[in-house]
């Protein structure tokens, strides 16, 4: 190469390296304010709907919210307690989207997980605390991931939706759930609430220190940091990645598609388990139709607000928990039933997908 192609290259590279950047920088914008947006106008609708249907004050209702789910640090940690189960169940449907699944079974993951968690907890009550915990982890992950693999299994196999596949699996869940804690599972002296017998109160999940907090926030915290190394830091991820992009394209570059679909299946529904355990060593003490609370369908909510980033699924995971928490605040303030927390999610989840539409439509400069 000559000195004069040299010094002309080298401006060029600059100009394309200053303009990568800017790029790099505008997209993060974006990815930023579009989803921000459509939440503030999801809770626009929401001002309207109360308007409309209601006598309540919005900017009463919202001020209510922010005391329910952030107003004082009672709030908050009763938000940080909502939020660990999501920051899992939000994993279950992130993950598989890498491979451009729609998996929303987190609930029936979520429900077999505590289910395999609380038979493993009673039955070796009485073992070392640090053992019994570790295997109804073990027990939780397993079953949840088999769970989920199900759907991935069908659909890479024979071709089944695995969103329609994952959805009734997790009605199967839930019935498998009300069968053993209501029959042969059930503990004699649960009479008005059928349950598994307790794992023991030597075998919850303590509280962390100077909170009070349940120890499962940490492990969906560095459940999502986990995901996200995975998926964008490793050869793996990155076949993932290029699965969702591509799959004949993959199969042609020699990829096993279909390992790795199961594996990242199991994954997924490995986190949900894990919520599902605990839900059992954390809040309940034993497996009961309590822990089919929804946390899985808001998991969804959470999953798509973040865009399916693992590490967006932190503060999605916080505003969805926080919102959560205000059902009773609203019910005893506002008069306003339970149930209005599942309206505000359901505008915000309509909303989030209609500004999927308004993502790489910015006119850069040539």
């Amino acid at each position: 190469m000559s000195q004069d192609s040299v010094l002309i290259s080298a401006p060029v590279a600059t100009e394309n390296a200053e303009r990568g950047a800017a790029e790099s920088a505008l997209n993060w914008l974006e990815r930023l304010i579009i989803p921000v947006g459509a939440i503030l106008i999801g809770f626009a609708i929401f001002a309207v709907f109360l308007l409309i249907v209601t006598d309540a004050k919005p900017l009463a209702v919202f001020e209510s919210i922010y005391r329910a789910g952030f107003g004082s640090w009672f709030s908050v940690q009763k938000t940080l307690i909502r939020a660990a189960p999501l920051l899992l169940t939000a994993l279950c449907v992130a993950i598989p989207a890498q491979l451009g699944l729609i998996i929303i079974g987190a609930e029936g993951a979520l429900v077999m997980g505590g289910l395999a968690a609380a038979v493993t907890g009673f039955q070796l009550n009485g073992a070392g605390p640090m053992f019994v915990i570790f295997a109804m982890a073990l027990a939780g992950m397993s079953a949840g991931g088999f769970w989920i693999a199900i759907s991935g299994a069908l659909k890479h196999y024979r071709g089944v939706n695995e969103t329609i596949s994952s959805l009734l699996l997790t009605y199967i869940a839930i019935a498998l759930l009300n069968h053993a804690v209501s029959g042969p599972l059930r503990d004699p002296e649960s009479l008005n609430k059928p349950a598994t017998p307790p794992i023991g109160d030597i075998n919850m999940l303590g509280n962390l220190p100077g909170m009070n907090v349940h120890a499962g926030l940490l492990f969906g915290i560095i459940a999502c940091m986990i995901a996200a190394f995975m998926i964008y830091r490793t050869v793996p991820g990155f076949a993932m990645r290029v699965i969702g992009g591509n799959v004949r394209a993959a199969q042609l570059a020699g990829l096993a598609v279909g390992q790795i679909t199961l594996a990242a299946c199991f994954c997924a529904g490995a986190a949900a388990g894990l919520a599902g355990m605990v839900e059992v060593a954390a809040v309940q003490g034993s497996a009961s139709a309590a822990i089919n609370a929804g946390y899985g369908y808001t998991g969804i909510l959470i999953a798509f607000i973040a865009r399916q980033n693992p590490i967006a699924v932190i503060p999605a995971a916080l505003l969805l928990a926080g919102i959560g928490a205000a059902s009773g605040l609203l019910q005893r303030s506002h008069g306003l039933p339970d149930a209005t927390v599942l309206v505000i999610q359901g505008i915000i989840f309509l909303t989030i997908l209609a500004s999927e539409t308004l993502y790489g439509r910015r006119r850069t400069s040539t």
